[in-house]
């Protein structure tokens, strides 16, 4: 990393949270054909398209929030 970029990178992470986010996520943008991008969101859109037809016709397996919630504790505790 330049001396450059290392210093920009060390005003960058001195910002407040939302701003480092938005230049995070500018930055991003910036890496991303405008095709990819469309066809990212397609994809995602598709995922989600199917996940709720699964629910609607009964196929998912859903588990309670509470239960969820001790399975993740539980796995944290274990490391």
């Amino acid at each position: 990393m330049s001396p450059e970029t290392s210093d920009l990178l060390k005003r960058a992470l001195a910002l407040p949270v939302d701003e480092r986010a938005a230049l995070a996520n500018t930055l991003l943008d910036t890496l991303e054909s405008s095709n990819e991008s469309v066809s990212l969101q397609e994809a995602w859109d598709a995922e989600v398209a199917r996940r709720i037809a699964d629910l609607k016709a009964g196929k998912a397996v859903t588990v309670p929030w509470e239960e969820l919630h001790r399975e993740l504790l539980a796995m944290v505790n274990e490391r």
